[in-house]
């Protein structure tokens, strides 16, 4: 199984976004089985994927926070055939606090899906700050990917995930996660994208995606009425740029160093 996080402390990155478009296209185009796992206390994949609330719980905190659920009763089938879903909610504001003082409060969510296994695939949507639920993802999933929007404090928000993953590999002593794919998003022709677009690439070369996102509005319209790309506008320009980084994520070869 492939265990990918999207990750970014800014907010507006489209982490969730990607998230919810490149799991719904690997279950509707490679026919892969696939698990969402939100742990954003704002819940966003639920309304992204348009679950009813009866749809998404118990969720994620009922297992994190209140421990009252197994790790397998949170899974929940979506509308989309071999893509299924694990919420979140605002309870999960309440992570940090609860679970501050435990000796391995990093590796809480690791622990937690051991048991979750029969997938193709489990992408992470993260929240935008680099905390204990960020740092509890990346000590379970085994791949990065960073959206990165081309504006002035991009290279800034990039620099300390990476530096909190290097951290992280250091501390365990493991090789892992690795950042499988840098994608830029929110691209205009400006100067100031285009001369952040070459320092990516001189930074992280063969890492930085060669599908560029640039602004689409169908993208936003998906989301807003809880719909992927591929249900409400597959033709669309949008549509095409995100089938085209899903497919560059679904070639990564990953492997532990």
């Amino acid at each position: 199984m492939r265990k990918i996080a999207l990750v970014n402390e800014k907010g507006g990155s489209s982490k969730t976004t990607f998230a919810v478009n490149i799991a719904a296209y690997l279950a509707m185009n490679k026919n892969k089985k696939v698990l969402i796992v939100d742990t954003d206390p704002q819940g966003q994949v639920t309304r992204a994927l348009g679950l009813a609330a009866e749809q998404s719980r118990p969720n994620i905190a009922d297992v994190l926070i209140e421990n009252q659920a197994s790790p397998n009763d949170i899974v929940h089938p979506t509308r989309i055939a071999h893509l299924f879903a694990i919420s979140s909610d605002r309870r999960m504001n309440d992570f940090s606090m609860k679970q501050s003082s435990e000796p391995d409060r990093d590796q809480i969510l690791a622990r937690a899906l051991e048991q979750v296994t029969d997938f193709d695939f489990m992408i992470f949507d993260t929240p935008p700050s680099l905390g204990l639920i960020t740092q509890n993802v990346l000590l379970t999933a085994e791949e990065i990917v960073i959206p990165i929007p081309l504006t002035y404090l991009a290279l800034d928000s990039c620099a300390h995930v990476i530096e909190m993953v290097e951290g992280l590999k250091e501390k365990y002593n493991r090789s892992y996660p690795n950042i499988s794919l840098v994608a830029p998003t929110f691209f205009r022709p400006t100067r100031m994208a285009k001369a952040i677009l070459t320092k990516l690439a001189d930074y992280f070369g063969q890492k930085l995606a060669d599908t560029v996102i640039r602004f689409n509005v169908k993208i936003d319209e998906a989301q807003s009425q809880g719909l992927t790309i591929w249900e409400y506008a597959p033709k669309s320009t949008g549509a095409k740029m995100i089938a085209s980084l899903a497919e560059e994520i679904y070639q990564v070869r990953p492997g532990r160093n």
